[in-house]
This record gives C-alpha cells, structure tokens and sequence, in this order.
C-alpha cells in the first residue's frame, strides 16, 4: 500500500482504494477538471440549501401570522379579512429572524445534520425575535390596530412552525447528506495506518454526512519528512477540503507538531482527533485558555457564575412563590387525599445530596406505603405494589414533587437541575459513572433536562443510568437563563417528561 491510500478515480467518492502512487496522485489533481467541478457543485449547493432554509424560516413565520390572523378574526369577528398591521408585524419579525441567523452563521449545512439543540436555538431566537418586533412596532406606532388575541397566538403558532420547517429541514438532510452526496463535507485523513483505519471504523464518517476525499498516510518508520509534509499540504490545498483530520497518538508530539505547523496553511478547519479511550472525550467543549500569562487547557469553567447565579436564584424565589400561591388549593386536596387513601404522613423526607454534595431533606408527597431514608433504598419500579393507588397518580403527573417548591425557596434547590438521588443510589453511581459527581456542580432541580427526554423513573440498568447522567451533564455544561424556561415549558407540555412513572 503506498503512503497515499486512494487512487485517482476515487478522490471525490465515497469509498476508499489502495494502491496508488504519490505522482499519480499529484497528476490527478492538477489534471482532473471534474474535481474541481464538483467542488464549485459543493459550494453552489451549500449556497442553495443555506438560502432554502432562509426561505424556510422566513415562509414558516409568514404563514404563521397570515393563519393566526385570519384564524383570529374568523373566530372573534366573524370575517376572513387579514389586518395589514398584523401582517406587517409578522414581515418585519421574519426579517429580524432571518437576520440574526445569518448573524451567527446559524444556516449552514452543518447546522443541519441532527435535530438536536434546534428546539433551544429557536425558542431563544424566537422570545428575542418575537419582542424587538413588538418593541419596534410599539414605538413607529404600526401595531396600534393590531390585536392582542392575534398577537399571543402568533406568538406560540410561530414557535411550532418555526420548529416543524427546521425538522423537516433536518429529516431533509439526514436523507440526502450521504457520502456521495455534494452536501456532504470533504474530509482529508492524515497521519498513521492504524489511527486512519480506527478513525474510519469507529466514526463511521459516511453516516455523518462526511466524505473522505483522500487519506494521506505516513510510511512505516513514521517519520515526517519537510517533502512529505509539503507534499501534504499541496494535495490538501488542492482537494480544497472542509476538514482536514489528523489522525496520530497525541504522545506523538513531534508529529502533532509537524502536522500541525503544515496544515495550518490549508485554508480548511484542521481538528486533531481523539483516540476513542482518551479521558479528554469527558470534556466536551474544553479549550486552550489564559489565565494571565499562563496558558493551560481548560477542561471546565464554573457551571453558572456571576449574573447567571443572581439571575437563576431570583427566578427560583419568584416562580416559587407565585406556585405555592396558586397551587395552595391544590396541595390542600392531594393532603387530604393521601390521609384518606392509606394511613402514614402526607409528607415523604429524604436524605439528598444538593449543591457542592451538601446533605439537605428533600419534601415530598408520600406515594409509598414505605419511608426508606437507611444505607439501602430500593427504587420503586413499574407496577411497584408499595405505590399506593394516590401515589400512582401522583408520580404519573409528577404532582408528588410539588413540596419541593419549598426546597426551593430554602436555597437548597432550584425549579431546573439534574434530579437527587437518594444517598444509596448516590454512593454506587458515582463508583460506575465517571464524572457523575459533576451533577453536584449545581443545585438538583425540581425538574431536569434528562427528565423532560424521558430519562425518568428508576435506574434498573447500567445504560439507564449513564443516559441520565449525560442529559444531566449537559445541562450543567450549557446552562442559561434560556435554557431553563426550555425545561420548564417542556415540563409542563412534553409527552417525554411524562415517561416512565412508577
């Protein structure tokens, strides 16, 4: 096999060959026009799906105002017209959207690939998009005529147009960004034979919407040569990639080194890639940061600081309180229900970990005919003969959590947050899960992210587990304000967080 991996005819494919030479490589790409055709067929068909999903935003907004308005007036006043000063209202939205996406360069093909983040991204988008043209509207006097009943369903009709055109988009995209497809992005490999080989096995890039336009591997005794390296860089320059992945042991540091000094001048991302076991995986996010004149890898920064913390505690107090207010009633009758039901106390303590891994006593309504508070603590499963036939109920519509709102004004915990376990359960999954520990960095919620995905309910395996604790996870690693009401509103109106109740 030579140190190139690929053959001429298979540079722009998606599959992978052997045995070519180093000139004939070089040949090819000086003399192959359909390379570069195809890659002016990238770029033209990037530009195209970036202004499709543009125009996908934009119509899915429009539509939403024109079927809120009509639907309004239809409802309320008995006529189809539309209120021009609504449909200017949902224009000038649409464009401030659209705008803002291109701002963060929120429209490209990779933004695409999976579903995931999309829901946070636009409901965030969309609370800001939703008041600057309310805001603005309000003060160059154009919504004046307009209704308010229009307006709140505009509000929420646009949010699950906006959400139905980019899943779409996505399914979309998971259909036709395959290997050989011109949406998928170009990669180089280069590095040693096995590191490629592992690379290509066990990320599997054709099912990621990538493909591997040439592998450049170094020979057998594994040293990089400058020719070699400018060799390198040449084809690199050449295929015009989006990425250029090396692929070496990272104690390999004359290598990373070299590798990196060369490809540097590629004008492509250039990512060094983590060997599957490597403990660096844990730290999604990580970066090179500076602390003065002191340069390090950060792993983590602080879950929720400054602003966060103040911002975070008052919308605990507040959104607590006025709970406890309006839900007295309600509270008033699960008590009565519970004593009726099955003899014991309406209220359930137990033991938890909370912030920093400080012991509090977590409120609960009493669901069990048992109080297990001891060194062992058996979960409750389905159809677990110890729920009582309120409890049941209660754990099926998560009402047994209600007592919490007052963990919440005590400090002790907040309405979002990875869920507690009992101190059991706490002890044995942090000697399983690594970095399960790091759930402690912020207070346990009422409610979390891995409870509105449907990760609720008992841990009866291994897989259950780590599911959870990587939803818990992620919370703690890209918590805001935003983030928070997401939940929340998740909470309260997703399918998801009703799963798994015992």
């Amino acid at each position: 096999m030579s140190d190139l991996g690929c053959t001429a005819p298979v540079l722009f494919g998606p599959t992978r060959a052997k045995g070519s030479s180093s000139p004939q490589l070089r040949k090819a790409l000086v003399n192959d026009p359909a390379g570069q055709g195809r890659r002016t067929t990238v770029l033209a068909t990037r530009l195209c799906f970036s202004m499709v999903a543009m125009l996908v935003d934009c119509g899915t907004i429009l539509a939403a105002i024109t079927a809120s308005d009509f639907g309004y007036n239809l409802f309320k006043n008995g006529n189809m017209g539309l209120n021009m000063a609504n449909m200017q209202f949902g224009l000038f939205g649409a464009i401030l959207f659209v705008v803002a996406n291109l701002a963060r360069q929120g429209y490209s093909v990779s933004d695409y690939l999976d579903l995931s983040g999309h829901a946070q991204r636009t409901f965030s988008q969309w609370n800001v998009t939703f008041l600057a043209a309310a805001t603005f509207g309000f003060l160059a006097k154009e919504i004046e005529d307009s209704s308010r009943g229009t307006f709140l369903i505009f509000y929420f009709s646009g949010l699950f147009a906006l959400y139905l055109g980019r899943a779409a988009l996505v399914h979309l995209m998971k259909r036709n960004a395959t290997a050989d497809s011109a949406l998928a992005a170009r990669v180089v490999l280069v590095g040693l034979r096995k590191d490629i080989d592992d690379f290509v096995r066990l990320q599997t890039p054709e099912r990621q919407g990538m493909i591997v336009v040439a592998e450049r591997v170094l020979g057998e005794r594994g040293r990089a040569t400058a020719g070699w390296l400018n060799e390198t860089t040449e084809i690199a320059r050449r295929l015009m990639p989006d990425d250029v992945i090396i692929c070496v042991p990272w104690e390999r540091t004359d290598l990373v080194d070299a590798f990196m000094t060369a490809l540097m001048r590629v004008p492509a991302s250039i990512h060094l890639h983590l060997d599957p076991d490597s403990p660096l995986n844990r730290f999604g996010g990580a970066h090179i940061g500076t602390n003065g004149a002191i340069s390090s890898f950060k792993l983590r920064g602080a879950a929720v600081g400054g602003f966060g913390l103040v911002l975070k505690r008052l919308s605990d107090i507040v959104l607590a309180s006025i709970a406890l207010v309006l839900l007295a009633p309600v509270l008033l009758m699960i008590a009565v229900a519970i004593r009726l039901d099955s003899p014991g106390p309406v209220l359930f303590l137990q033991r938890r970990h909370g912030f920093n891994k400080r012991p509090f006593r977590i409120f609960k309504f009493r669901s069990m005919s048992v109080g297990e508070d001891g060194p062992v603590v058996t979960q409750a499963t389905s159809n677990d003969p110890r729920i009582t036939r309120v409890g049941r109920f209660l754990r099926r519509y998560n009402l047994d959590e209600l007592p919490q709102l007052i963990n919440v004004l005590k400090g002790e915990m907040s309405l979002v947050g990875p869920r507690p376990h009992a101190l059991a359960h706490d002890e044995v999954f942090s000697q399983d899960i690594a970095l399960y520990a790091r759930r402690h960095n912020v207070k346990p919620g009422i409610t979390g992210w891995a409870q509105v995905n449907g990760f609720r309910g008992e841990t009866n395996t291994p897989d259950k587990i780590a599911q959870r604790v990587h939803y818990d996870l992620y919370y703690v690693d890209h918590w805001s304000f935003v983030f928070d009401v997401w939940t929340l509103f998740l909470t309260l109106f997703s399918r998801k967080a009703y799963l798994n109740a015992g």
